[in-house]
């Protein structure tokens, strides 16, 4: 199947990542972001969890959650990201139903994003652990989000009769971590990934124990990068691309 890799950005001046759990955007597309920061592109994340169903029974959620969210702060940082939403709905029991669509549409009617970036709602049987419940979730609400709620004046009309939030049309989306060969758009992250790396360090309480996720995720995005039709050597993060337009 032919690709085109490219990290072509013409006319986007706002994106916005919206994923499941605290870490997810570091370890799926934290390269492409700092390529977009860098490149001017404003960035923002929604975070539809607080990432609290994790770590030892002892610690009480909230404490959990509240740590999970300054780690993702912090590793927002290091990529350039400075805006951050938090829905706080129930980590392993995200559900794309009116609820979540309502808030991530708050969202983009707020930042008014270009693009929206976020994961795919399908399968990627190629690599099972990407497609938690959680993360297919939080694709299919955003995308119902993008279309059609975010655009249509009579969705969640409180929005905009009492929080003055006007309709918005998101131009874009990109969808990480769906079928292999649904992700044609590659992003060249091979000078980045140093970047990347320390984004995801900064989850201490999930990758502090990971022994040679250095070597792992090179692995990986060189698996990507050769999918795509990179040249031996790069590393690259791919995305299927929808025009919502």
């Amino acid at each position: 199947m032919a690709h085109e890799p490219t990290n072509d950005d013409g006319g986007i001046s706002r994106v916005l990542v919206v994923a499941a759990h605290p870490d997810d955007v570091d370890f799926g597309a934290a390269g492409t972001v700092a390529a977009w920061t860098k490149a001017g592109i404003e960035v923002a994340y929604c975070l539809c969890t607080s990432g609290e169903a994790t770590g030892d029974l002892d610690t009480p959620r909230a404490e959990i959650a509240e740590l999970r969210e300054q780690e993702q702060r912090a590793a927002a940082e290091i990529v350039g990201v400075t805006t951050l939403y938090f829905l706080r709905h129930p980590d392993g029991r995200l559900v794309p139903g009116l609820a979540l669509r309502r808030d991530i549409t708050r969202i983009i009617r707020t930042f008014r994003p270009d693009r929206v970036l976020t994961w795919s709602p399908e399968i990627n049987w190629d690599h099972i652990v990407t497609s938690h419940p959680d993360h297919r979730a939080a694709g299919e609400a955003a995308l119902a989000a993008v279309y059609p709620d975010a655009r249509n004046p009579h969705a969640y009309p409180e929005l905009l009769t009492q929080e003055g939030l006007a309709p918005w049309t998101v131009r874009e989306l990109w969808l990480a971590d769906g079928p292999r060969e649904r992700r044609r758009q590659a992003v060249d992250i091979t000078d980045l990934m140093p970047i990347k790396l320390a984004a995801l360090r900064a989850h201490q309480s999930q990758t502090g124990g990971m022994a040679g996720l250095d070597e792992q995720l090179r692995g990986e995005f060189a698996a990507q990068a050769k999918h795509a039709g990179l040249p031996e050597g790069r590393l690259a993060e791919t995305f299927q691309v929808v025009n919502t337009a």
